[in-house]
């Protein structure tokens, strides 16, 4: 164990986590003999030490060690070494990254209860409603034994019921609930003293001061955040927004639908140019005769100034945004897709009337324009706890950005199991339809042998794509995108069984586990299918992680096309030259071709995506300092 700890983590922290952890291991045969109330106390004892000392040392180790034999008299399983490592490396607020299926949640109860005996608020926030409900009731009993109080805020929570439950020692909730609650918090309560801050007042119906639309009541202490890198990382670019809504009219919409029609008139090339990797629009000069020559059916809907703008609009909702890869249509209109999760981001909007145009476009009813009246990104939101600590099975390949924009050290645990997953050499062909049939071939096969398979996809479309061929050769393939979230862990719970085919975008299964029985892992366990590489290599990662757990047997595979949008986008000579080879090379082409591809289109898009999160940042730190935000306001 001690030299996996010198192999996978810097020898320093590696080697001090280890020798901390054995301490606690030591001190928790000692702690045995107690009874359950005589444990909660020793516990207790601990906490002016740890108010006047810091959370560290001896003190920190008991405390530890009453959680771990708490935890198995009431859940019957006690922190592993590699969950005691990880559990004490966040109460210091470090970013630790352990392999998925490693028992993040039970990890969870360390710095939860060690921060919470300091008096400080603790949040526990996790990616979804179902998983916060989740963890709260699997941590509840150990909470409770040590007398700390607890509560769970989703978007289900009522309003007048939030003070309550953030009045709680412990309070499990998402990272958007427990930001957008801060937001509406100093919005209501006049802490925010601008224009903007006075219009948000005034449309919340409050006046200002401590009133009943005062929501987090004992502020922002200590955080412990599950896949920490999809929040700060992926979701780093998309502030979080607080808008009042302007209807929309029969007016705007033929405004909207007159510039479509005009932006489908006009040549790529002659009047604009896209760059869909920055998915922007540059207008070229002879656009410029187009628009003066424009009769809108009402100049005060869109003047001449604002044609630019909205015939901009208009091309980036024909081109740029695609319907089931970027959007869905459901019964209540348009919901936008994250493109990192899969999931559907719940009460979001294009801004700048590009929602609208979309709507337009699609045929929908016409939701109202909305006015930003506050916003903040999940950089600056978690940067005003006192400290805050992540957890994820992907930090490695953002750990200078984490160390560097957040200020926060990762720690890579090793497994406390061995690693037993196979994972095959990536099959690259030219062309997608024959990926697509190479694909459906290889599940079914798979599936004969009495093995679930996993198939996972970058959109909703190919999704759905993939799992019609599967049903034309006689499978049933369960489906799980957007369209289905809400029966997320139901789907994955199942997706274990014996010749089950899932069909997942980005979402699979994340934060949740797909069982596989005995009987099965002996045939091979999961076997899971990348179907194209994400502009990321850590979201491929988690999506091979799905098999393999714990020291299961499993297996993965990747199927791609030069045609994938990450290689054309990325890579768009590369690919013309293998293009240019393949055609001279029959079958499948070599493995070799796509590591090389995938490695430069992925350092390429994550080098992009760096510049764009630094930039974020920067526009938000001079937005903050204009608008008087700044942290020592709060």
């Amino acid at each position: 164990m001690l030299l996996s700890y010198l192999r996978n983590a810097s020898i320093g922290p590696g080697l001090l986590s280890w020798l901390e952890t054995r301490d606690v291991m030591r001190i928790g045969r000692k702690l045995r003999k107690l009874d359950d109330a005589a444990l909660a106390r020793k516990v207790r004892e601990q906490a002016p030490l740890l108010l006047s000392r810091g959370l560290r040392g001896r003190p920190m180790r008991i405390a530890a060690a009453g959680v771990r034999e708490m935890t198995y008299r009431k859940l019957g399983m006690r922190q592993h070494p590699v969950q005691i490592t990880g559990g004490l490396a966040l109460t210091r607020g470090r970013i630790v990254e352990m392999a998925t299926g490693e028992g993040k949640t039970i990890t969870t109860l360390i710095p939860a209860v060690l921060v919470a005996l300091t008096g400080t608020p603790v949040h526990v926030i996790t990616v979804n409603n179902y998983l916060a409900a989740r963890d709260a009731e699997t941590l509840a009993p150990v909470l409770g034994a040590h007398g700390f109080t607890h509560g769970v805020i989703t978007e289900e929570t009522e309003h007048h019921l939030r003070p309550g439950i953030y009045g709680s020692d412990i309070v499990f909730s998402t990272n958007s609930d427990v930001a957008f609650d801060y937001l509406r918090d100093r919005l209501a309560t006049g802490r925010d003293r601008t224009a903007l801050a006075t219009l948000a007042r005034r449309v919340l119906g409050v006046d200002g001061g401590r009133d009943a639309a005062r929501i987090v009541t004992r502020g922002l202490g200590f955080a412990v955040i599950d896949e920490v890198d999809s929040i700060l990382i992926d979701e780093a670019q998309t502030p979080l927004i607080i808008t009042a809504e302007r209807p929309g009219g029969d007016e705007a919409r033929s405004a909207d639908e007159m510039m479509l029609a005009l932006a489908a008139t006009l040549e790529e090339g002659v009047h604009y140019r896209l760059d869909r990797k920055a998915r922007s629009v540059r207008l070229l000069p002879p656009v410029d005769d187009v628009l003066a020559g424009l009769v809108p059916p009402s100049p005060a809907l869109v003047p001449e100034m604002a044609r630019r703008e909205a015939i901009v609009q208009a091309l980036s909702a024909l081109y740029l945004y695609l319907r089931d890869e970027h959007y869905i249509l459901t019964e209540d209109g348009l919901a936008l897709v994250d493109e990192f999760t899969g999931r559907v981001m719940t009460d979001r909007q294009w801004q700048s009337g590009l929602h609208q145009m979309v709507e337009a476009k699609e045929r929908v009813e016409r939701s109202g324009t909305r006015e930003t009246l506050a916003q903040i990104t999940y950089q600056t939101f978690f940067a005003r706890y006192l400290w805050f600590a992540g957890m994820t099975g992907t930090a490695s390949e953002v750990a200078r950005e984490l160390r560097l924009s957040h200020g926060r050290a990762v720690l890579r645990v090793p497994t406390h199991r061995r690693v037993r997953r196979r994972t095959a050499r990536t099959r690259l062909f030219g062309r997608s339809e024959r990926r697509w049939i190479a694909v459906a071939k290889a599940a079914a096969k798979m599936a004969a042998r009495g093995r679930p398979v996993l198939i996972g996809t970058r959109s909703v479309a190919a999704s759905e794509d993939i799992a019609e061929r599967l049903s034309q050769a006689g499978q049933t393939p369960v489906v799980l995108n957007a369209r289905q979230d809400a029966d997320e862990a139901a789907i994955v719970a199942e997706a274990g069984q014996a010749g089950r085919i899932t069909v997942a975008t980005n979402m699979a299964g994340r934060g949740t586990d797909i069982p596989v029985p005995a009987d099965i892992e002996a045939r091979g366990g999961l076997h899971v299918i990348v179907t194209e590489f994400h502009s990321s290599s850590r979201i491929d990662r988690q999506l091979i992680g799905r098999t393999g757990r714990q020291g299961q047997r499993g297996s993965a595979a990747a199927y791609v096309s030069l045609e994938d949008a990450l290689f054309t986008d990325m890579a768009p000579g590369m690919v013309r030259l293998l293009s240019w080879i393949s055609l001279l090379w029959p079958g499948r082409l070599p493995g070799s071709w796509a590591t090389l591809l995938r490695n430069i289109a992925q350092a390429r898009s994550e080098r992009r995506g760096r510049k764009r999160r630094a930039d974020t940042v920067r526009r938000t730190r001079k937005q903050d300092k204009a608008l008087g935000f700044r942290p020592d306001n709060i």
